[in-house]
């Protein structure tokens, strides 16, 4: 009815393409090994936010702008980079905040989490293209509902991003407990992702449409 093709082949190469690493992975990992699970949630919450954007951006047709337009897309990437590195700074230069019993590193709200969660996914041109090459392969060129087609693969793929999220903020989590007995070891790791995200804002802010 919605001329879908090959939705099981969909449902696969979405699921291989969310488990690929990248500055969203990177930020779930970084939350939910400082915060835990709730943070990396927080995390995962925003980015799929901001994934929505991309999905009714491109099946709207607005998404064909960046593809078409040097001065648009040049015009969001470098709001991205500068976001992704505005997150990367404080990393960079946090430091372990000392009580009368505990050393820890100052924790970040849950609502600032979300939001640069979904900040970091919206103001990325890379994943409005990606959807705008990737989704359409698999809709019949004669469909008469390519728009509500799209919005549904789209959905489908953000709900296994999420689930994968949400499973890579829960390891995390868990795996982070020991690490977080050593407060200098947990600083230097808040420390390295935060020269990682400085990394792939200075790698988008380079990139070519």
């Amino acid at each position: 009815m919605l001329g879908i093709n090959d939705l099981w082949l969909f449902v696969i190469s979405g699921i291989v393409l969310n488990i690929l690493p990248g500055p969203d992975s990177l930020y779930i990992v970084s939350r939910s090994a400082s915060q835990g699970f709730k943070a990396g949630s927080a995390a995962s919450l925003g980015i799929g936010s901001g994934t929505f954007v991309h999905i009714f951006a491109a099946a709207l047709g607005l998404s064909a702008v960046l593809a078409t337009s040097a001065t648009a897309f040049t015009v969001v990437k470098i709001v991205g980079a500068l976001y992704l590195i505005s997150i990367a700074v404080p990393m960079i230069f946090s430091r372990v905040r000392q009580t009368q019993t505990v050393q820890t590193v100052a924790p970040t709200r849950l609502s600032k989490i979300y939001r640069q969660g979904f900040l970091t996914n919206a103001l990325n041109p890379k994943v409005a293209l990606f959807f705008l090459a990737f989704v359409p392969q698999f809709i019949d060129p004669a469909s008469d509902n390519k728009a509500l087609a799209f919005i549904v693969l789209g959905l489908i793929f953000n709900l296994n991003g999420m689930i994968w999220a949400h499973l890579l903020a829960w390891t995390s989590a868990h795996a982070s407990r020991r690490v977080k007995q050593n407060p200098i070891l947990t600083l230097w790791l808040t420390r390295l992702a935060g020269g990682l995200f400085g990394y792939f804002g200075v790698k988008l802010a380079f990139s070519a449409q």
